[in-house]
């Protein structure tokens, strides 16, 4: 399937809108903001850099989002306000005064929406994904690799920052030379600036043999700094050198080695909070951050459930495995929350076809373990003699009830909105289509069809 085609059928709006400086003696141009995220704060290489005291390093990062601009606070000392209203996170869709500090800024959305691209194809490189959300990521991952852009990868524990990195390093024109992984976060700080940098023979106590650094083991090729977070602050000015002059010095060396490489980093921090805690230079994050790439959690895109069991099958060696599962076991899935992401359905799948014979249904979800709602309904009533007989007699019948009085209750509070209500309930609009049909709720009481 050709990768460079756009699929019209699936559509990613975002709104975004426009800040403007307010009471500003010097000639500031206004801030527009898309889908790209965008950072407000005193540090240069900020998108909209601050000179005011009161205002944090980063102080507050902005973004089109689909009803709006959603505006997030990075721990800011002194907070930042919507219309005097102090706020972590929100979306702002109508016209308001955004104060950072003592400055103040003017909001406008835009009257029209911007169109992110979808690419057509449901895979790049390793990578599995129908929804709208992972496909956009393709198309913006496809135009990324061939560059030789920094790029920082940041999603939840799980989400498959590596699988990203390496995606990218394949589809680019290094992807023949090496593709050397540093896990930041296994390094142990006295051990930091050896692991980065290699070091010659005789270097410090212990160092009995030479060790080449990666940057220079990955010449030509792409360097993935995973868990870049965790990474000590007194060797973060050291990597910023490397990546600004494109050399290296190992430790006890009395030279530096020119090197090569793309750098591709990951973390489950939010580096910008960092920042203003003091753990993170802000200098090496703009440095790394050229581009950001954020990875959905999979109960965010929950459709993609299926897609990803197949592919997970397929590689274990059992392809037709999946033709067993049952609707039952499916639907526990898709209700589970997935806090530990694909990495925790890999483990699941893997789980239940070392236990499989290859015959009869194959129920994954009841590896899942009780929900959580059920457990804590459950304590709240105590254990009675034949509890769990009647439990099983009945859960059927109460799983349908319970999804018919969800979903009633959630089609009421939002009037109706296909698009609030998958927000809400962490669906995608088809999934929760499917259910108001199911159940004949609303306007899909009889046989009307969505629009």
């Amino acid at each position: 399937m050709d990768r460079t085609l756009i699929d019209s059928s699936l559509r990613v709006e975002v709104r975004g809108g426009t800040f403007t400086l307010l009471d500003s003696d010097g000639d500031v141009p206004p801030l527009r903001v898309g889908s790209e995220p965008r950072v407000l704060g005193r540090r240069p290489g900020c998108h909209l850099v601050l000179s005011d005291k009161k205002v944090s390093a980063t102080h507050c990062e902005v973004v089109a989002w689909q009803h709006g601009v959603r505006i997030r606070d990075l721990g800011s000392s002194n907070g930042t306000f919507v219309d005097e209203l102090r706020i972590v996170e929100a979306v702002l869709g109508r016209p308001c005064t955004v104060r950072c500090g003592d400055t103040r800024l003017d909001f406008r959305p835009d009257k029209t929406v911007e169109r992110v691209a979808v690419s057509k194809s449901q895979v790049f490189g390793p990578l599995v994904g129908t929804t709208a959300a992972m496909r956009a990521l393709f198309e913006k991952l496809r135009l990324l690799a061939p560059t030789t852009i920094s790029v920082l990868i940041d999603g939840e524990t799980g989400t498959g920052k590596e699988l990203v990195a390496q995606a990218v390093h394949e589809a680019s024109d290094r992807a023949r030379k090496p593709f050397v992984v540093v896990d930041c976060g296994a390094i142990p700080p006295s051990l930091a600036e050896s692991a980065l940098f290699g070091h010659d023979k005789g270097a410090f106590t212990g160092a009995d043999s030479s060790r080449i650094s990666p940057f220079v083991e990955a010449r030509g090729g792409t360097v993935f700094l995973d868990e870049l977070g965790e990474l000590p602050l007194e060797v973060q000015p050291k990597l910023l050198r490397v990546l600004a002059e494109q050399r290296v010095k190992a430790v006890g060396a009395s030279s530096y080695v020119p090197v090569d490489v793309r750098i591709l980093a990951a973390t489950r921090r939010n580096l910008l909070e960092e920042i203003n805690r003091g753990a993170f230079r802000s200098d090496l994050y703009f440095r790394v951050a050229l581009e950001r790439i954020t990875i959905p959690p999979l109960r965010d895109r929950i459709d993609d459930l299926a897609p990803l069991i197949r592919r997970l099958m397929t590689l274990a060696g059992h392809e037709g495995a999946y033709k067993r599962m049952t609707p039952e076991s499916l639907d526990r899935l898709a209700r589970h929350d997935w806090p530990g992401n694909v990495r925790e359905l890999r483990n699941l799948v893997q789980v239940a076809l070392a236990y499989d014979r290859g015959k009869g249904p194959l129920d994954l979800g009841a590896r899942l373990g009780e929900p959580a709602e059920r457990k804590a309904k459950s304590g709240r009533r105590g254990a009675s003699r034949g509890g769990a007989a009647s439990a099983a007699r009945t859960y059927g019948a109460s799983k349908e009830a319970h999804d018919r009085e969800f979903f009633t209750a959630l089609y009421d509070s939002t009037g109706g909105n296909l698009s609030l209500m998958g927000r809400r309930a962490r669906l995608s609009r088809e999934t929760v289509r499917a259910h108001l049909r199911a159940h004949r709720i609303g306007a899909y009481s009889g046989h009307a069809t969505a629009t």
